[in-house]
């Protein structure tokens, strides 16, 4: 029975080092560089950093409005443009999906 925990103790403390070496040794210098991204990366990053950003502002000022803090005339104002600006920064990061169509005017129906 001694000789099985001796053995079972050798084999876990062989599973751990297994697993932590990787993780205590430095990085190789050649390895620690950060590369600077091409224009098309530079391009993505920043629509996806406005895209952020709109929904962001967007999420914060729909939550001043549930609470009160914003009138809804106020918010009807400003959500628009909001919301146009998140889908456009979303199209131009997803150039493949199908345009959206632009809503059309409500008519009143005749009486």
């Amino acid at each position: 029975m001694t000789v099985a925990l001796v053995l079972a103790a050798l084999v876990a403390t062989a599973a751990v080092l297994v697993v932590a070496v990787p993780f205590l040794r430095e990085p190789a210098p050649a390895e620690d560089t950060l590369r600077e991204p091409k224009a098309s990366g530079k391009r993505a990053l920043a629509l996806a950093e406005e895209r952020d950003r709109a929904l962001s502002a967007l999420k914060e000022l729909e939550f001043d409005h549930r609470t009160g803090k914003i009138a809804d005339a106020d918010y009807e104002a400003s959500v628009g443009a909001l919301r146009r600006e998140a889908a456009d920064a979303m199209r131009a990061l997803d150039p493949v999906a199908p345009p959206v169509p632009d809503p059309v005017e409500k008519v009143d129906a005749p009486a």
